[in-house]
Order: structure tokens, then sequence, then C-alpha cells
């Protein structure tokens, strides 16, 4: 990995794909479980990205989890309602809270988290990094100390533009950090930086790392 960018293997649908919608679910999982172990082979992380459009099946995620295990890479997941319980083994687990109350079926009490670490596992991941829109971030790890179960990573965000892409930029941040081989904390704490950075800008935007890192120095009083 030395001398070289992170590379990540993504498997999600966009928006702008929705007329092949059908033609994929005809085709069914079969081909992407197919292709998956091969396209891992050259990846650095897995992104499993759902948008509710029915290609992220049981099936295809097993097999797409299961191949990134056996490589060791992390697998990032940025879930929605459907097969919400289905990404046993992941690394990461991102949900948003209405996203996680809704599966739940249940009030989330991030202020009082006692009950957040069985949370982590009935998803199966190793940890759930939930956010929390302007209240910032809470991460959660698997068997973690019962002194501090949570680290809740406060929001960095100097001015909010416009929230659109800000979750798609923490999945981003994440998978890159954890590819470039940063802890789960570490890979949440730019995460959430870049995020700060994205919703002072319109629309789905991109954010470089010179931006992470100005926002990080300003953050810091360094700036």
């Amino acid at each position: 990995m030395a001398g070289s960018a992170p590379r990540v293997g993504v498997l999600a649908l966009q928006g702008a794909f929705r007329e092949h919608v059908a033609l994929l679910r005809r085709l069914g999982a079969d081909a992407f479980e197919v292709r998956s172990p091969a396209e891992l082979a050259t990846a650095d992380a897995l992104v499993l990205e759902d948008y509710n459009k029915g290609v992220l099946v049981p099936a295809l995620i097993t097999a797409a989890v299961a191949a990134a295990r056996a490589r060791k890479i992390p697998v990032i997941v940025d879930p929605k309602y459907r097969n919400f319980f289905a990404y046993t083994g992941a690394t990461v687990f991102k949900p948003n809270r209405r996203e996680l109350e809704a599966a739940l079926g249940a009030a989330v009490d991030v202020d009082h988290p006692a009950s957040l670490p069985a949370v982590v596992e009935r998803v199966g991941a190793e940890a759930l990094l939930l956010t929390l829109s302007e209240r910032g971030m809470a991460l959660i790890e698997r068997g973690a100390a019962s002194g501090a179960p949570v680290h809740r990573i406060p929001t960095t965000a100097r001015e909010v533009y416009d929230v659109v892409g800000a979750g798609d930029t923490v999945t981003a941040y994440l998978a890159a950090m954890l590819a470039a081989g940063a802890s789960r904390l570490e890979a949440a704490v730019v995460a959430n930086f870049a995020a700060g950075v994205e919703v002072g800008k319109s629309g789905a935007a991109t954010v470089s790392p010179a931006e992470v890192l100005e926002a990080y120095d300003h953050h810091h009083g360094r700036a």
C-alpha cells in the first residue's frame, strides 16, 4: 500500500441509474456474486451503500462481505431499511438515527446510551457509527470497555449550506481511512471533519484531503 492510494470497491446503485433497476432485478444477484470476489482482489476496502433499489439482496451482501473478510479488508456499510440486519461481519455499520430507530422499532437515546452496545451485537458489525445530523456522530465498538462504550464526535461544521451528500462523504472517508490503516475512531473523526466541509457547499460536493486538513487546523486553532 505504501506510495499508492487505497482502492475501494463500491457496490451501490446511484439515482442516475434508476432506469436500469428493472433489468438488474431480472438479472438477479448471480452476475454480481460472480464478479465481486474478482473485483475485490485489487481493492483495499469494500463499501456497501444501499439505496433500497433491490440490487443489494441478501445473497449478494453475504457473498461480498465474505469475500472482503477473506481478504482481510474493511467493509463499510451505509444501510437502508430493507435488509438492515443482513450485513453481519461489517467493519463499520453507518446508519443515521432515523434509519436505526425505524429498523429497531424504538427510539434511540444517545444521551443515555447504555443499550447501544447491544445494538452493535444485533447488527453483527464490529462497530456502529451513528450519524446524528447537527449533533455529530456516535461510534460504538463491539466489546467496548464498560467505562466508555460510546465515542461522541461533535460536529465540526462552521456553516451549514446544504446537507445533501454529507452521508456519502462520511462513507467515502471512512473507507479511505480504514483502507489506509486508520483505527475506526480515527477514521470516524476524519470523516466527521470531511462532512463538516461538505455541508458548507451546495449540493452533493466533493471534499479534498487538503480541505479536511484545513478544517482540522481551523478547529484546533492552527489556522
